[in-house]
């Protein structure tokens, strides 16, 4: 196609009404911006390298079948080993792998690492399991991970080495997020320390889709489901009551891409809660006050928060950490719903307020179909990339095509939703909520 075509949109006449949305012009406030007619869109997201040995640092490496391979499929022996929570998909992804290396590529020795990195730790004494197209062809029906799965480990990196060297793998998957991703990085960075020809390829798996540039990680298309399900309970109950309130807490750790794109999914939550756009709890512009002129004018609400909003007001160790080395959140859901429930009980106001947490039940589901296609695709192109001897990479989906991300890149920081974004301006029309609930600070 022709780089010429003209995308302009006729304007009717000059624009000399002033919007009503209380949205803003500037940057760095945390409040939904507006689009000026200036901001544009690249249509055309491919690309080809052009000119002898010049490449753009911007152009990302296409996943797929390469022409000629590193490894002779017959002598491979292929690792695979998922690390971190639960999330749907995870057995889709096993399946893919073990299928490809199999069936299209004819290897024949593919082991599967139990309970993550610590499988290879020699104290836990866990014996792999020997993976066949027979043993995997049914695990996508089921949720969870047939290997087993742990945080933490992934920094005993010699001891984890010392193990692919005494089994002689030469290819590593390591399904998993940001931690497992980094400890991926380590165990690379070890084996060519030790001159070691094994290659090592990620597949992103984070239910929070926070890792960067990744459009999206599998099982997040299932949790939204999921999460859409208890959202849609929750409205029952409230609607249904006096003063009722629906509280759902889901996933997203530091993220709230789940609770957002909830919230746009039901139209039933009046509140969405994330942490990337602080709130004040009390004072005129809290939430509490939003809550109750809801509750006035309409007898009912819903609210969905994210797990890790509010911390700032509810942890007292900030530098607590879980195993895979993430801040260990404090439980909004419960803070909120006891801040609520004292909030009414002390103006003696009637509530009805129920707090749902479905958080473990929608980690444990088996993947919904678009998920489990993603992560057929996703598996193949680990497989593509292993045998053509990639290493330190990371197969992600941008823009609609599947790439090859260096893993380095990817780990620098988390993904996260943008407060002056689209997306949750979209999400706050959806809600009815203020655009911002802070009070005024002093100067």
């Amino acid at each position: 196609m022709s780089d010429d075509l003209d995308f302009t949109v006729p304007d009717l006449g000059a624009r000399t009404v002033r919007s009503p949305l209380a949205f803003s012009l500037s940057s760095g406030d945390s409040i939904a911006n507006y689009v000026d007619d200036a901001d544009r869109v690249r249509w055309n997201s491919s690309a080809r390298v052009t000119g002898e040995g010049c490449v753009d640092a911007s152009l990302l490496e296409k996943a797929g079948p390469r022409e000629r391979l590193y490894f002779n499929p017959a002598h491979v022996h292929a690792g695979i080993v998922t690390c971190g929570g639960l999330c749907p998909g995870l057995n889709d992804v096993i399946r893919a792998l073990v299928r490809c290396l199999w069936n299209r590529y004819g290897v024949r020795r593919v082991s599967g690492i139990r309970f993550g990195y610590k499988g290879f730790l020699s104290e836990y004494g866990l014996p792999v399991k020997e993976l066949t197209p027979d043993v995997v062809d049914d695990i996508h029906k089921i949720g969870g991970t047939i290997l087993g799965s742990s945080r933490g480990g992934g920094e005993r990196t010699a001891e984890i080495v010392d193990a692919i060297e005494r089994m002689n793998l030469n290819v590593l998957f390591a399904i998993g997020g940001d931690g497992t991703q980094k400890g991926a990085m380590a165990i690379a960075d070890e084996l060519e320390r030790r001159r070691l020809k094994v290659a090592v390829v990620g597949i992103p798996k984070t239910i929070d889709n926070d890792l960067l540039f990744v459009d999206r990680s599998f099982g997040f298309e299932t949790a939204v489901e999921r999460a859409a399900d208890a959202v849609t309970a929750a409205h029952a109950e409230a609607h249904s009551s006096i003063n009722g309130v629906g509280l759902v807490k889901l996933m997203g750790r530091d993220s709230g891409f789940i609770a957002v794109h909830t919230a746009l999914a039901t139209h039933e939550a009046n509140f969405v809660l994330i942490p990337e756009a602080p709130f004040d709890l009390g004072g005129p512009n809290g939430l509490l006050a939003h809550l109750e002129r809801r509750l006035q004018a309409r007898n009912h609400a819903v609210i969905v928060v994210a797990e890790g909003a509010g911390q700032d007001a509810i942890v007292t160790d900030p530098s607590a950490t879980d195993a895979s080395g993430n801040r260990r959140l404090g439980d909004v859901g419960a803070w909120l719903k006891d801040a609520i429930a004292a909030h009414f009980k002390a103006r003696g106001v009637e509530l009805n307020l129920k707090y749902i947490d479905p958080s473990y039940m929608i980690r444990s589901a088996p993947a919904c179909p678009t998920d489990s296609v993603y992560c057929e695709r996703l598996g193949n192109n680990a497989v593509h990339a292993a045998m053509a001897g990639k290493t330190r990479v990371l197969i992600g989906m941008v823009n609609n095509e599947f790439v090859h991300l260096p893993t380095g890149v990817v780990v620098t920081r988390r993904n996260k939703v943008d407060p002056e974004g689209s997306l949750y301006r979209d999400a706050i029309d959806a809600t009815g909520q203020p655009v911002s609930m802070r009070n005024a600070r002093e100067a």
